[in-house]
């Protein structure tokens, strides 16, 4: 009777992009657990690959690191989720679905940059950007606004930033509620 032959421990072999993402992928929810304190064998174990793939992809563990770090600053995912509400929502119901997403980007990246040492933390240190996504969920009411859409947003972004980040408020605010803040402010009517 023939033998069957034991499946092979080996990864798929892959073009090298996808695999330099494959293991991106791999090492990101490592880097926010131990910070650059991860080693080369425990994301080899994560992406299922030979620790010396990884030497293959990257010229070194710092490069691996940093091409991760910037992969998790990238804001296209951001943008795309916001693209995704419906502008036919109602306007603050559109608000307050950007801020649950936002707060988790805030979220996401201060576990991610709390756990980094001064060389990544300072490649991480970039001004907030311009979303157009988040731009375009005011224009629907455009006229309504006693600022442009895109200064409206950057207040809500900074807002939401503000009221989330855990070195600045202990005990966060429901997207709901900050957008109410920033519709009606907090002033109570007399």
């Amino acid at each position: 009777m023939p033998q069957t032959a034991a499946p092979s421990r080996r990864a798929a072999s892959l073009p090298p992009e996808e695999r330099r993402a494959a293991i991106i992928e791999a090492t990101l929810p490592l880097l926010i657990e131990h910070g650059e304190m991860v080693t080369t064998r425990q994301i080899a174990e994560a992406a299922g690959i030979a620790e010396g793939t990884i030497f293959r992809v990257f010229a070194d563990k710092d490069e691996l690191l940093s091409a991760t770090l910037e992969f998790a600053l990238d804001p296209t995912p951001v943008e795309e989720a916001l693209a995704t509400i419906g502008l036919d929502l109602p306007f603050e119901e559109r608000l307050i679905a950007a801020t649950e997403i936002y707060q988790r980007r805030v979220a996401d990246l201060w576990q991610l940059v709390s756990n980094l040492g001064s060389k990544l933390r300072e490649q991480a240190a970039r001004p907030l950007t311009e979303s157009d996504a988040f731009t375009a969920l005011f224009e629907p009411d455009r006229e309504h606004l006693t600022v442009e859409p895109r200064v409206a947003q950057r207040l809500l972004r900074v807002l939401t930033l503000s009221v989330t980040h855990p070195m600045l408020s202990d005990d966060p605010l429901e997207p709901a509620e900050i957008v109410a803040l920033l519709l009606r402010g907090i002033e109570a009517p007399r």
